[in-house]
């Protein structure tokens, strides 16, 4: 509040004096106050917003990297593994040692199956050569996993999910002269073990990833 003396021995601060007069904010000073107030807290809250919202962006963007370069180490990992040895299946059928579909017909069938050398470790049955398969299934890549090349009728793969949010999955094989295939083997003939793989992942959000392991 702001007020004024007229006389000048009362703003000289004579005992017993009291302004003539006292002028107060207007109620129009008062809102337009509140009113810039409002704008500086909208503001402030908007900017915090902002940036808790690209943090969590960068979170979940830092995550979905890391969960896809361990997907891909550990696919490698096995691909650098696989063996020319071939498989017999729950029917007693002979199947080659790498196979390779665009669709996937049973429950147990895959995109991808292979055999693989044993892993080295304190149990007996890893020493002995697996049969892996990678299968996309309900946007997600799904492991299979048989304890032995060769399975028994009631066999069943234990399975392990290992990334999520996908899109498509697709593979191509390279075969001796260095032509790209979908299919693998090309042939009833021609068997054996690809030259290279080429991996392609579509994510959910449409980015493209794509990998090439060599064998």
């Amino acid at each position: 509040m702001i007020c004024s003396w007229r006389d000048p021995d009362i703003r000289n601060g004579l005992a017993g004096s009291k302004p003539s007069s006292c002028a107060g904010f207007t109620l129009i000073e008062l809102l337009v106050a509140l009113l810039i107030l409002a704008l500086l807290s909208v503001a402030g809250f908007r900017g915090l917003n902002a940036v808790i919202e690209a943090r969590d962006r960068v979170s979940a963007e830092t995550r979905l990297w890391q969960h896809l370069e361990i997907f891909f180490a550990q696919m490698e990992q096995n691909i650098s593994q696989a063996i020319p040895r071939r498989a017999r299946n729950a029917e007693g059928l002979t199947q080659p040692e790498w196979i390779g579909h665009t669709v996937v017909s049973t429950e147990d069938d895959a995109e991808l199956t292979f055999t693989r050398a044993g892993i080295e470790g304190d149990s007996t049955t890893l020493l002995a050569p697996q049969r892996i398969a990678y299968r996309f299934e309900n946007n997600a890549i799904v492991m299979l996993r048989w304890p032995t090349p060769d399975a028994g009728e009631r066999v069943r793969p234990f399975r392990y999910p290992l990334i999520e949010g996908v899109k498509s999955f697709s593979l191509r094989h390279m075969d001796a002269n260095r032509n790209w295939l979908n299919q693998w083997p090309p042939s009833q003939t021609q068997e054996g073990l690809p030259r290279a793989l080429e991996v392609t992942l579509v994510l959910v959000d449409n980015k493209k990833i794509v990998r090439v392991f060599a064998l």
